[in-house]
């Protein structure tokens, strides 16, 4: 690491030091900050901590999610995501493993719920970061509340990422590690008949084609966790142009992903494993979780999905959180809003985890 590198993170650590500082003063103080009243769009009222931390960053010159190149902007998540997650939650154990995936070894890494019983149900993650960014370090944190709240084992899944593996590698890795979770769960401590798939963005994308591609051999998840989803690649809906700047994620971010996962090829945007809102069939699939954030530009398309599914009589629970923005499961150390979210989901994540792939409850 260069010194210029190290006069990077330490400037970085004190610009985080003085957020943590803000985040813990009234509202209204907060607000005053931010340097404007509070934000409402599309009757919604974006939440104090969230205006604060986009006001800051803005302040603070801080990267966008895409940068120079991939591995600057990984670096870059890396760090941030990390500094926002002290107060991680403690889970009876975790261990890293190394899977003989299809492309490569495969990292993944194993959090065991402390909660007396069991077996437990075992819920298969996939990170989110544009099918470019993220690693089983940027998600740690909410990999651990889901364990230690929803009382479930969780493997997070370190999927191959584009440029260097566009389309479709990070699918197959995730096929992969669903069938192995299945069939090593009983190794891990889990139930064999309750394994989900879950993950936040471009890792929801993944959890929705995997419990489509699944269908035909009976090796089902049990449950799918969506968290603010990428479904539909193929238009643009309201809410991606309400909320293309300003608000995280941008539509200058969301075209660098494409980019580098689909390349220029506009029919790979169609294709259902990129768009799975797209596929013909929704019939047959495991129950649903939604979760969609007010200032996100990808929520029209996740709640479209959850029509699209609830129309087809799958079972799905969709909840939107208006004041919050995409990415709000690396917030809730300091955004009430963002922390009362993930309870909410966690407890679904809880009650719907009890059935099993073959519908009877355990």
């Amino acid at each position: 690491m260069t010194l210029q590198d190290n006069l990077v993170r330490a400037r970085d650590g004190i610009q985080l030091g003085l957020l943590r500082f803000l985040l813990r003063l009234p509202s209204a103080t907060q607000l005053k900050i931010s340097g404007r009243p509070a934000i409402v769009r599309d009757g919604q009222t974006l939440d104090p901590e969230v205006q604060l931390v986009l006001a800051l960053q803005k302040r603070m010159r801080l990267p966008p999610l895409r940068a120079e190149t991939p591995a600057k902007a990984r670096r870059n998540m890396l760090a941030t995501t990390v500094a926002y997650s002290a107060g991680s939650m403690e889970v009876r154990s975790t261990r890293d493993l190394v899977l003989d995936g299809p492309g490569g070894p495969l990292r993944a890494r194993h959090y065991v719920p402390a909660e007396p019983g069991g077996p437990h149900p075992l819920l298969v993650f996939y990170h989110g970061g544009g099918f470019v960014l993220g690693d089983l370090e940027t998600h740690d944190a909410p990999c651990r509340y889901l364990c230690a709240t929803a009382g479930v084992h969780v493997l997070s899944i370190d999927y191959r990422l584009a440029p260097e593996h566009p389309f479709p590698a990070a699918i197959e890795d995730a096929m992969f590690a669903f069938h192995w979770a299945v069939e090593h769960a009983r190794e891990l401590g889990a139930d064999p008949e309750r394994v989900g798939v879950g993950g936040d963005s471009a890792g929801g994308n993944l959890s929705a084609v995997v419990s489509q591609l699944t269908r035909q051999n009976g090796a089902t998840p049990n449950l799918q966790l969506l968290l603010y989803p990428a479904v539909d690649r193929s238009v643009e809906r309201p809410s991606a142009r309400l909320f293309s700047e300003g608000f995280l994620l941008t539509a200058p971010d969301m075209e660098w992903f494409d980019q580098n996962y689909t390349g220029s090829s506009s029919s790979l945007r169609t294709d259902p494993r990129v768009s799975p809102l797209l596929t013909p069939n929704l019939s047959g699939l495991c129950p649903a979780v939604i979760a969609t954030a007010g200032f996100d530009p990808l929520r029209d398309e996740g709640e479209a999905y959850a029509r699209m599914l609830d129309a087809e009589r799958t079972k799905v629970v969709l909840k939107r959180f208006p004041g919050l923005i995409h990415g709000f499961i690396h917030m809730v150390t300091y955004s009430p809003a963002a922390a009362a979210a993930l309870s909410e989901l966690s407890g679904m994540v809880r009650a719907l985890s009890r059935t099993s792939r073959s519908g009877s409850l355990s």
